[in-house]
């Protein structure tokens, strides 16, 4: 697992460790219902303890849940990571607090005043503390709704502030401490989120990690819910107001000296742990979520349950930051706004009235919910259809440029239905030469099958990446000669045994579209443009080619799929950039082709 360089930086002059009293913070438990509480905790067991200050102990220490025997030194731990946190200049301190305090609340007493609109129907989870707890809580709530007016959603601050309240001396210390994290400007990180345009972009990251991470409990939600983008974007719920107490603080530890990626982690474990434990029957699967992190320790303890969560091999934090912004921007586009009250951000696509000569509502459903979600948020649109436009190269071209992404759907004669997602306009094919260009598109690109078997498979470097390293000559790959830049000769024509109308390699027909050379893509999707992939060949990155000939998607020992000037006759195979099985017969003819894009995108 890579560690981010963007974690705190905790500076000790002097100092290799942090001396602690911990008898400082020994009453810091005073506003906690022990009644209650669903934990023991053990007594202090020296009065003098050392913290390393290496971010490398630091953070053994925090996985380990080393604080967890002992809550002053929990609280005091506390103290110095976000005491260090970078901030902004003028953030709020306890003093502030007090003087804010007294204007608000000196004569007119809590009653007087309510919560925060940004807090508008948000939970508010106050693991055990008692009643002189809860009134803290809700009096800081509304001191940072004060010194905050930015703030206009933010649904995990009430859980920040109580599990704070448990390690605190007053309500004093509590508030800045939570300022702090409020006023983080760490590189790349984001301790809460504070508005709903930043709140539904997390959710729309979370899914696309799940995507990836967790393509078992995505598939299940996305298959089985009509609002599927809804349960994404509550994730952070699941942690800040689902998880019992002795889970969040476990994860809590580790947030505070590793961001918001801890909180990626963890809930890509739930979800993988829902999925295992779960058996879907048309349930409620939002509630069904909830009520299994509520009930987590009955399947799995929290030390498992991190271990499963730091066993992702998650992206870096720049890289999710990316993201994230990408999303944001994309969710703005779409009419999402900062200020919006809460409601469902994206409501699911209706495709009620979806028509296609290819494609079931259903299916289309399943590839929708594929596509990158910054796109997803659009209705599909047709663009191109042989049924409408004829079987002509041209007129595929004419129609789908100026357009990114694509979804390519072909049907067959045989009634197999497979297809591509494109993420770059057709438009880039104009910058090769003559018979001759080269690859395009991104790492986003992926192939699929649809019938009879509904499969997707992406890019090698994503899907695989162990394949990286090495890369061994795929055992399915046929040998092939390439002359990169130059046209491939031709070879005799051998007569196919099942569709003898169709040669059985692209490069023995001029009907088929030149094997092109490799090109260097320089627009990356925005988790993928920070990596520095070490390809195993130029094939690894043919994404989508075409010329006057035709079009080929993938690359390398053959092509996903090679499509002829006449849109008639097409061939597919395993190839290196994808990594795929040939989507339908290797030899086909075309009954229909559809081009789809995202509307307004």
């Amino acid at each position: 697992m890579s560690v981010s360089c963007a974690l705190p930086v905790i500076i000790t002059p002097d100092a290799d460790v942090w001396e602690i009293d911990t008898n400082a913070y020994a009453d810091c438990g005073h506003f906690v219902d022990w009644d209650q509480f669903p934990t023991k905790t053990g007594p202090l067991k020296t009065s003098h303890v050392e913290i390393p200050q290496s971010q490398k102990d630091l953070k053994k220490m925090a996985r380990a849940g080393t604080w967890g025997e002992n809550r002053a030194l929990r609280a005091e731990a506390y103290n110095q990571i976000i005491k260090n946190i970078n901030c902004r200049i003028f953030t709020p301190t306890a003093t502030v607090y007090h003087n804010v305090s007294e204007r608000l609340f000196g004569q007119n007493g809590l009653d007087d005043h309510p919560l925060p609109e940004f807090l508008d129907c948000c939970p508010m989870p106050m693991y055990c503390l008692n009643a002189r707890g809860e009134t803290a809580v809700k009096k800081i709530l509304i001191c940072i709704g004060d010194q905050y007016p930015d703030i206009t959603y933010c649904p995990t601050l009430p859980a920040v502030v109580a599990l704070l309240m448990h390690f605190s001396e007053d309500e004093a210390e509590c508030f800045e401490r939570t300022c702090r994290l409020i006023s983080c400007t760490e590189p790349h990180r984001t301790y809460i989120e504070q508005s709903f345009l930043s709140y539904e972009a997390s959710g729309m990251t979370f899914g696309d990690l799940a995507k990836k991470y967790c393509q078992a409990g995505h598939k299940l939600i996305t298959t089985h819910c009509a609002n599927s983008s809804e349960i994404f974007s509550d994730w952070l719920m699941w942690i800040f107001g689902d998880l019992p107490f002795e889970y969040i603080i476990r994860v809590f530890d580790i947030f505070l000296l590793e961001g918001n990626k801890v909180l990626y982690r963890v809930a890509l474990a739930l979800l993988k742990q829902y999925k295992l434990h779960t058996e879907y029957e048309d349930q409620d699967v939002k509630n069904d979520i909830q009520e299994f992190v509520k009930n987590i320790s009955n399947h799995v303890c929290v030390e498992k349950l991190l271990e499963k969560a730091f066993s992702i091999r998650l992206f870096s934090h720049k890289e999710i930051w990316l993201l994230h912004m990408a999303n944001k921007k994309a969710l703005s586009q779409s009419g999402i706004t900062v200020m919006q009250p809460r409601q469902p951000a994206h409501m699911s696509i209706d495709i009620t009235q979806f028509s296609s000569e290819i494609v079931t509502a259903h299916e289309m459903r399943t590839v929708w919910s594929w596509i990158p979600e910054r796109y997803s948020l659009y209705p599909p649109v047709l663009l191109f259809s042989t049924l409408q436009n004829g079987y002509s190269l041209q007129r595929f071209y004419s129609h789908c440029e100026g357009t990114e992404p694509t979804v390519l759907l072909i049907k067959t004669t045989e009634n197999q239905v497979c297809g591509a997602y494109l993420s770059t306009d057709w438009n880039e094919r104009k910058k090769c030469c003559g018979q001759v260009c080269t690859f395009f598109g991104t790492g986003e690109c992926f192939v699929f099958s649809i019938r009879p078997d509904m499969e997707r498979y992406e890019w090698v470097v994503v899907r695989k990446p162990e394949m990286v390293k090495t890369a061994p000559p795929s055992p399915r790959s046929r040998p092939r000669s390439y002359s990169y830049g130059a046209r491939l000769s031709p070879t005799p024509r051998r007569r196919s045994s099942t569709m003898t109308s169709a040669p059985s390699s692209p490069s023995q027909s001029t009907n088929f579209l030149t094997v092109p050379a490799e090109g260097s893509p320089n627009r990356l999707s925005p988790f993928l443009s920070v990596r520095h992939f070490q390809l195993p060949s130029k094939t690894a990155s043919m994404f989508m080619s075409g010329n006057s000939q035709g079009f080929i998607i993938g690359g390398g020992g053959g092509q996903a799929l090679n499509i002829d000037a006449d849109l008639n006759m097409g061939r597919t195979e395993h190839c290196e950039t994808f990594d795929n099985p040939p989507l339908c017969e290797e030899n086909f003819h075309i009954q229909h082709l559809e081009v789809w894009g995202c509307k307004n995108s």
